[in-house]
């Protein structure tokens, strides 16, 4: 379908509801103005998604996936009002690692627009605790003790653009690794961990910054209290991210989590099969299946390997799960891990996306996604 020639939006500012009136013409935005009318939608930030393994078909972590491919599955988040993401890479092979990263750095050297959308990588793993339960559905040969050497490879292969990096801080070389990431201005996270809250605290005066998708990666069964959920959720110097796709984490545990933590970040953990149909779908070395539920399913083990979750549908949810405000999910999705990435070090500027977006029944709806004056997505494309 072709684009309109021009489209006008009457949409209220997320936080102050303030209308603006936005005039879009041939994949521009031709102006922008305050009015006193009724809004038809809401705007506000693009989202940024700090976790996301694959994307509309596409496994960003497979073995000699086509650039233009990569690059179509960074665009295609648009839609879902993404306009920033990580691309992940999890524990695999190093040379596996070497090529994902490359085939990822050629694809972004084709689509300028993509690249605008990336600005740096996570690396989850290898350095990660190899404990079953802890380590998920991330491959137990490949988990490794803290590896300099790898580490420099690897983000030389990324061209220093890897600026997340998930580990374990009770694995070897960890404490010191930590340290040393924030000198380089990459944004340490712990997680797939079962550090005690000694070891927690630890990794916090060392610089780590966030917890990696918390309440997951870990044992279905722990102790009552001396549990490294409870050691990362007691320490307030980790911002959480939370995977709000009603399977990672029950609705009840879900909103006791953010509201002990006093908020946090969403992420997706998306992996091929968003934005894409039920179905048959690899994530690194797994293959996995995807039923008419979302729920992504490691046959034959209890483990989840990735979501099918959008970031709009991940804001709609937290929404009504965590009872709190459209305009308080939206930071969560947008300013706020935007605002840590940039504490890191790991990007600079202002985030300079916007999102329209119908707001009802519970649903978000993306109108638009823009970058400055240009229209990346719209509605009736």
């Amino acid at each position: 379908m072709s684009r309109p020639a021009t489209r006008t939006i009457l949409a209220a500012h997320y936080r102050t509801g303030e209308t603006h009136e936005f005039r879009l013409e041939r994949g521009r935005v031709v102006s922008t103005s305050r009015v006193r009318k009724a809004a038809t939608a809401v705007f506000g930030p693009g989202f940024v998604d700090l976790q996301c393994n694959g994307y509309a078909g596409v496994d960003f972590n497979r073995r000699e996936t086509e650039p233009i491919v990569i690059a179509g599955a960074i665009r295609a988040m648009w839609e879902h009002g993404c306009t920033t993401v990580l691309p992940t890479f999890i524990t695999a092979a190093a040379d596996a690692l070497d090529e994902f990263l490359d085939d990822m750095v050629k694809a972004l050297s084709t689509d300028a627009e993509a690249t605008h959308s990336v600005p740096c990588f996570h690396l989850e793993g290898p350095f990660i605790s190899p404990e079953d339960g802890a380590r998920g559905a991330h491959p137990k040969a490949h988990i490794r003790p803290v590896d300099l050497k790898l580490w420099k490879r690897l983000q030389k292969i990324a061209g220093g653009r890897i600026g997340l990096v998930t580990l374990a801080p009770e694995v070897r070389g960890a404490m010191n690794f930590i340290t040393q990431l924030r000198t380089e201005k990459v944004l340490p996270s712990i997680g797939h961990t079962l550090a005690d809250a000694a070891c927690i605290h630890r990794a916090a005066d060392a610089g780590a910054m966030m917890s990696t998708h918390l309440g997951n990666g870990c044992p279905q069964v722990l102790p009552r209290h001396t549990n490294p959920i409870f050691a990362q959720l007691g320490e307030d110097r980790l911002l959480a991210s939370f995977i709000a796709d009603g399977v990672h984490l029950p609705d009840e545990v879900l909103r006791a989590l953010w509201r002990a933590k006093g908020g946090g970040v969403l992420v997706t953990d998306a992996m091929a099969a968003a934005g894409a149909p039920p179905g048959l779908y690899s994530i690194g070395e797994l293959a996995v299946k995807v039923g008419p539920d979302r729920i992504v399913r490691q046959p034959g083990s209890q483990n989840l390997a990735g979501s099918a979750l959008t970031m709009c549908e991940a804001v709609a949810n937290l929404v009504r799960v965590a009872h709190i405000a459209l305009a308080d999910a939206w930071d969560a999705a947008s300013l706020i891990p935007w605002a840590l990435l940039r504490q890191a070090g790991a990007v600079r500027g202002p985030l300079g996306s916007t999102v329209l977006a119908t707001w009802s029944g519970g649903e978000l709806k993306v109108e638009a996604a823009l970058r400055g004056a240009k229209v990346l997505w719209q509605a009736g494309e």
